[in-house]
């Protein structure tokens, strides 16, 4: 599978600066429920190497701690190596303010906001020992300053072909281990939609 996601993004990096030649590519076998819906198209593949960044909390149970994601630190690069985006969270100025997944422009800095709507870990598709596969939906976007829009039309994302980033299994066992800090490596596919 990973070498049809990378023929895909390789098609699709040739393709991008043809911006006039519009391209229709199927988009990448995933669990039904990370399906994005009819009336959008892949644009854009980008292959992320960076951390999942953990923090030892307080849970939801009293007196029990677990670690919790606080960022994610990404750079996608396209099929040549090429940086395409840094994928991080930050706060979404269409939503006031509220932290979500964001991914900016490496070539133009327009950004794109988006909010996990389903994840998987279904054994056909999902390593064990590695994070969910995830859909996420915009929730807003933000044109470079010098008026770039390569991420400004994202409809969702993906996030498929993961390998690593789980959240250690000990190390956050006690409150006294609140604040401590966890940086897992993972890698991932990212698959950016757009309205057809």
């Amino acid at each position: 599978m990973r070498n049809y996601v990378t023929a895909l993004g390789f098609a699709l990096t040739v393709a991008l600066p043809q911006a006039a030649a519009a391209q229709t590519v199927t988009p990448p076998s995933v669990p039904a429920n990370l399906q994005v819906p009819a009336g959008n198209q892949v644009f854009l593949v980008g292959h992320a190497v960076g951390t999942q960044n953990y923090v030892c909390a307080p849970a939801k149970s009293i007196g029990q701690v677990a670690w919790t994601l606080f960022t994610p630190q990404a750079t996608l690069f396209g099929d040549g190596f090429e940086q395409l985006t840094t994928h991080f969270f930050s706060p979404n100025p269409v939503e006031g303010g509220i932290v979500r997944a964001t991914w900016e422009s490496s070539a133009d800095t327009s950004t794109v906001w988006a909010k996990v709507n389903a994840s998987s870990t279904d054994a056909a598709f999902v390593n064990q020992d590695a994070i969910a596969w995830l859909l996420a939906q915009t929730v807003g976007t933000q044109v470079g300053p010098t008026g770039g829009v390569t991420l400004a039309r994202t409809t969702f994302i993906q996030r498929i072909n993961t390998f690593g980033g789980v959240a250690p299994s000990t190390g956050c066992d006690l409150p006294t281990e609140i604040g401590k800090k966890a940086f897992i490596p993972y890698t991932a596919d990212y698959v950016f939609f757009k309205k057809d």
